[in-house]
């Protein structure tokens, strides 16, 4: 016969009892990875949030800009011509009649593919430098590092202006694609070495851990150590700096693009914009400042979105 006392007041009730068999079932909780980790801190910082949601507005704006203007960004109407903002223009028209908020949607898409091919270029070729330097040491890492040492040295502006006007004598015009493939690889040319350093840097740290020596020491062959178990544990610092270089793509994009050398009519990008109001800024101040705005709102949530990254997935700062 069952006690009562055991089910009733005197004992262990039965919820308590499936509690515990609860409990039980569930067993131990599986540890978060770093990337986990990573997500809880980044969800609970406003500038990630704001900095994510404004680049997810950008990107839609590349992806569908005629969501967010009825107009295209060859309209043009004369009549208008220097008029500011107003119901009809919300950001004006400039000097040849354009509207200048259909023109700085559009733009978003050019601005936006050679900041994102230009970042991709530039860590997936200074990885792969920086893996096979920080891994092999040695002879091939003076080597390779000094050969970054030449291109880290040279002036971006200096650079892009020696590749760009080689590549386009004056007075040629380069097809659309064309232009803007060459900017996209002028910036990954002169800016690869920063990804080069980072991920060397992973790799010498990476390849002295006992998973490495252990895997080295049971025979694996170079490629399985390198892409099995160096590249995942160095990606983080790469993806941090890749995040900070698309914003500073952007902003590259639109410096070559005001200098007369980068991207040029009739792209239509947020440098060829500013470029084309630098010499009316004084009659018509809104040509280059929406542009301009667009330009820096942009660059400046990438970076916040790499600090916050960059802050998540540094231990020391928790």
């Amino acid at each position: 016969m069952t006690d009562p006392n055991l089910v009733g007041g005197g004992g262990v009730d039965a919820a308590q009892l499936s509690h515990v068999d609860s409990s039980a079932d569930a067993g131990p909780k599986k540890p978060r990875s770093l990337w986990g980790d990573a997500w809880r801190q980044l969800r609970r910082k406003p500038a990630f949030v704001i900095s994510a949601l404004i680049i997810l507005l950008v990107v839609l704006i590349a992806i569908a800009p005629g969501l967010f203007s009825h107009r295209d960004a060859g309209y043009s109407d004369l009549t208008h011509a220097n008029e500011g903002p107003s119901a009809d223009a919300w950001f004006g028209y400039d000097n040849q009649g354009y509207d200048v908020y259909a023109r700085t949607i559009y733009g978003a898409r050019a601005s936006l593919l050679v900041g994102v091919f230009a970042t991709l270029l530039t860590v997936l070729f200074g990885s792969l430098i920086g893996i096979v330097a920080g891994y092999y040491g040695r002879l091939i890492d003076s080597l390779l590092s000094r050969l970054g040492d030449v291109f880290a040295g040279l002036p971006f502006v200096l650079g892009a202006i020696v590749i760009l006007t080689t590549f386009n004598a004056p007075g040629t015009n380069p097809g659309q694609v064309t232009i803007i493939v060459q900017v996209v690889c002028s910036i990954a040319v002169l800016t690869w070495p920063v990804a080069m350093r980072i991920m060397r840097s992973a790799t010498l740290v990476a390849k002295q851990l006992d998973y490495v020596k252990a895997a080295r020491a049971l025979g694996a062959s170079t490629p399985r150590i390198v892409f099995r178990h160096l590249l995942p544990n160095t990606l983080a610092p790469v993806l941090v700096y890749a995040t900070i270089a698309l914003g500073a793509a952007i902003g590259a994009e639109a410096t070559l693009a005001y200098l007369g050398i980068g991207v040029r009519p009739p792209v239509v990008s947020w440098g060829v914009m500013i470029s084309d109001a630098r010499d009316y800024f004084r009659a018509v101040p809104h040509m280059l400042l929406f542009p301009g705005a667009f330009v820096t709102i942009t660059v400046l949530a990438f970076v916040m979105l790499g600090d916050g990254i960059r802050d998540a997935l540094d231990p020391k700062s928790r």
